[in-house]
């Protein structure tokens, strides 16, 4: 079985940062892209960033220069600090982990629950 599950969204108020948490667990063989996605409500599901098993990057518009994708490969995790946060990155987060379970020789995309980022103004 592979877990994914985020942390660390939250309230705070416009101009202010947080740091968004996610960790693959479980029979896990090999991790490839680690991603972000947001929904807003009303809106369709939208990428944020991404970040490649050898550490490139890549950003959304919407968030360039304001956030950051990392990823720290010993523990399966992937980060996304966020600054300078505006009302309009409300939105529920969900982190996307590209990888191959022990169970299969084919990677798939698996999913967290979401973590809900509200802005406030």
């Amino acid at each position: 079985q592979v877990q994914v599950v985020e942390s660390g969204g939250g309230l705070v108020q416009s101009g202010g940062s947080l740091r968004l948490s996610c960790a693959a667990s479980g029979s896990i063989r090999s991790i490839y892209t680690m991603a972000w996605h947001r929904q807003a409500p009303g809106k369709q599901r939208e990428l944020v960033a991404s970040i490649s098993r050898d550490g490139r990057t890549h950003y959304v518009d919407s968030g360039a220069g304001r956030f950051t994708i990392s990823r720290d490969d010993a523990k399966n995790t992937v980060y996304l600090q966020m600054n300078s946060l505006k009302p309009e990155d409300t939105a529920v987060y969900y982190c996307n982990v590209d990888l191959t379970p022990f169970s299969s020789w084919h990677p798939a995309a698996y999913w967290g629950q979401g973590t809900q980022v509200t802005v406030s103004s």
